[in-house]
């Protein structure tokens, strides 16, 4: 008994876990027949002529309306917009499928024409300004510093940010100030800006070249060295037709007679060489002032530079500007000049320009003269 009903348990047993297999296995089954059913689904609609919709992998996007997806349709292909031979050109068309005649030329120059007979006779309208700050007179301060060389408007930007230009004496503290380049004075780290079109250059002036922009007998002059300027350049002082060095050429009248003028005294330094032996009290009589026919004539500065033996360089620097005065000095003193260079003028030296090259001054240059002669 115990035996027959183990068994009949154990059979019952399997029985059941081979119906719960089964009916595992009958829901997979569904499953996929669910999907089989799916898939023949699409293959009946296809089968049944109604067009089948593509999936997002194969659809068209370069086509418009009133096209099919065989082709590009007239609205955005590359024969709509002339692209292909045989399309369409830009232009042509009048939007609703019509086409347009082109004009002639001949027709747009007489319409062209009796617009400007209409309108010839009448004053011209004067809009209002309506933009922010149009009311506003003068310019930006960044275009004018812009204008006068000190870099882009971003650039002078900057330095009004770092509270490096100052306008009437006041340091300005904010952007976009408008200034009248005529009346307002504008400084850059203390120095005075040249606002308006002024030139100013530095030429080293070779020996032999006559000190006036023509010259009627038909030497060599300083206009030679500037005629292609639009501008016309004047020469500041005078140097000798053998001298040579620095000699400065500008537009702006005010500036060439201050730095002329005895009452600013700006400084002018001379390197002259000379034949010695010399006495060590030659530079106190020159301090002291040498007696020339026009009057006393004294120095500023005096120091030997280089010694050669009994040729000697020296260094003269003196304010006075007149006719040969260095030479004349020297001569008087019992020293007559072989040679005579004019390095620097003021704030303006010669450095390494070589003879007979023209250079346009730098800004600060410019600057440092203004402040010389308190401009």
């Amino acid at each position: 008994m115990r035996s027959s009903s183990g068994r009949n348990s154990s059979g019952n047993n399997g029985g059941s876990r081979g119906g719960n297999s089964g009916g595992r296995g009958g829901s997979s089954g569904g499953r996929g027949n669910h999907r089989g059913a799916g898939n023949n689904r699409d293959d009946k609609q296809g089968g049944s002529g109604r067009p089948k919709k593509p999936r997002p992998e194969e659809r068209r996007y370069d086509v418009g309306s009133g096209g099919t997806q065989a082709g590009p349709k007239s609205g955005r292909g590359a024969s709509a917009r002339g692209g292909a031979k045989g399309g369409p050109k830009q232009g042509q068309g009048n939007g609703r499928g019509r086409w347009a005649p082109a004009t002639s030329r001949e027709y747009d120059a007489r319409a062209e024409e009796r617009n400007r007979e209409r309108y010839a006779g009448k004053p011209k309208t004067n809009l209002p300004k309506t933009f922010p700050g149009a009311e506003q007179e003068g310019e930006r301060l960044q275009k004018v510093l812009a204008r006068a060389g000190y870099g882009s408007r971003r650039a002078c930007e900057e330095l009004v940010e770092e509270a490096r230009v100052e306008v009437n004496g006041e340091i300005v503290l904010e952007q976009g100030l408008r200034v009248d380049p005529e009346k307002d004075e504008i400084k850059v780290d203390g120095l005075t800006v040249a606002t308006q079109s002024y030139q100013f250059f530095s030429l080293n002036k070779p020996a032999g070249v006559v000190s006036t922009m023509e010259d009627t007998e038909g030497r060599q002059c300083l206009g030679d060295y500037v005629t292609n300027r639009e501008t016309r350049l004047f020469h500041v002082g005078r140097l000798d037709t053998e001298t040579e060095g620095v000699i400065l050429l500008t537009n702006h009248g005010e500036l060439a007679h201050r730095l002329t003028h005895p009452k600013y005294g700006v400084k002018k330094v001379y390197l002259a060489h000379i034949v010695g032996p010399i006495p060590r009290d030659l530079g106190k009589q020159l301090k002291d002032g040498i007696q020339l026919e026009d009057g006393y004539a004294r120095a500023d500065h005096f120091r030997v530079v280089e010694q050669t033996g009994k040729n000697y360089l020296v260094e003269v620097t003196l304010h006075e500007g007149r006719k040969h005065i260095v030479r004349r000095m020297l001569a008087e003193a019992g020293f007559p000049v072989d040679k005579l260079v004019r390095v620097a003028f003021g704030p303006i030296t010669l450095g390494d320009q070589k003879s007979g090259w023209l250079r346009r001054l730098s800004n600060t240059e410019v600057g440092m003269l203004m402040q010389e002669v308190d401009l």
